[in-house]
């Protein structure tokens, strides 16, 4: 570990001592090095890397029971040896597929608002839809561990996405809010879509920790726990075409949302950030409008 690794993350490590409130209302952050470039294959990383969590539990926020909104229905997907619930639109003609998105809500939990939010819209358009919950979400199996083992499961998630009936398995999206915006770069990173637009992401989870320090579970003195939670880091290795919006009264992430599109390009791939009328929550449906136009230009 170089020193300046290490002291970028030393700040980083006595976050969950300090109240989360107070971190969330913070209007200044301390200025951070520029995240390193671990080139471009995620997937191998992954590989060879275990997050070590200091504290075991489930996902810090409650959300809604699990019984399926209106225009959804219930189901379970396997992820590493768990079921866990989703929710998706109802099943299609096989004879005639159509495309598909994963839909990830934001905050650490599953909310009936979020299918209404944000996957009814792609419902609407003519896209197949699912939304899970992921592990230690709303009373599931599993250990939170804040953007890194709920990856395996939202990969686990597309492949029963891809085998619903109805769904052209070679069209298969990714999209998700604010959480799931920055575990839709990260599925980018390490699964296959045909594309994908992360609304309102933190593409540098620095930023993220810096306001939210009761999420941090893992060993943050270690600066590859990080690392491996931020798309930023691995940017020339996105395995699609990625689209970040956000909205234009929320700028914290626009900077490294910048140096992600520009690795990503210097790289020779595709990937765009567009900004929104909106705040936080209300640049949701400008944002998945844009999404939507992105899928269908792919």
């Amino acid at each position: 570990m170089t020193p300046s690794r290490r002291s970028a993350l030393f700040g980083l490590a006595l976050l969950p001592l300090l109240p989360r409130l107070a971190l969330a209302q913070a209007t200044t952050s301390p200025a951070l090095p520029e995240p390193p470039d671990l080139g471009p294959d995620y997937r191998a990383a992954r590989s060879s890397f275990r997050t070590h969590l200091l504290r075991r539990g489930p996902a810090p926020d409650q959300g809604d029971a699990l019984s399926a909104p209106p225009g959804a229905e219930g189901l379970t997907y396997r992820s590493n040896g768990r079921d866990l619930v989703a929710w998706a639109s109802p099943a299609g003609n096989p004879t005639g597929l159509r495309p598909a998105v994963l839909v990830l809500h934001g905050g650490n939990a599953i909310w009936h608002g979020h299918w209404t939010d944000l996957a009814a819209p792609f419902v609407a358009a003519g896209y197949h839809a699912l939304m899970p919950t992921l592990r230690g979400e709303n009373g599931q199996p599993g250990d939170f561990s804040a953007f890194y083992d709920e990856t395996d499961d939202v990969l686990a998630a597309a492949e029963a996405l891809r085998a619903r009936p109805g769904v052209d398995p070679a069209r298969v999206f990714v999209s998700g809010h604010s959480v799931g915006g920055t575990l839709t770069l990260l599925a980018a990173l390490a699964g296959t879509f045909r594309g994908a637009a992360a609304l309102s992401p933190a593409p540098d989870t620095r930023l993220f920790f810096q306001r939210f320090a009761q999420d941090v579970r893992f060993d943050a003195s270690d600066p590859r726990e990080v690392e491996m939670r931020s798309a930023v880091c691995f940017a020339s290795g996105f395995r699609c075409p990625v689209l970040m919006s956000h909205g234009d009264r929320e700028t914290r992430s626009s900077a490294s949302i910048d140096l992600t599109v520009a690795r990503a390009r210097a790289a020779g791939l595709r990937a765009e950030h567009r900004v929104v009328a909106g705040d936080h929550m209300g640049s949701i449906p400008a944002g998945i409008a844009e999404g939507l136009r992105f899928f269908a230009s792919l």
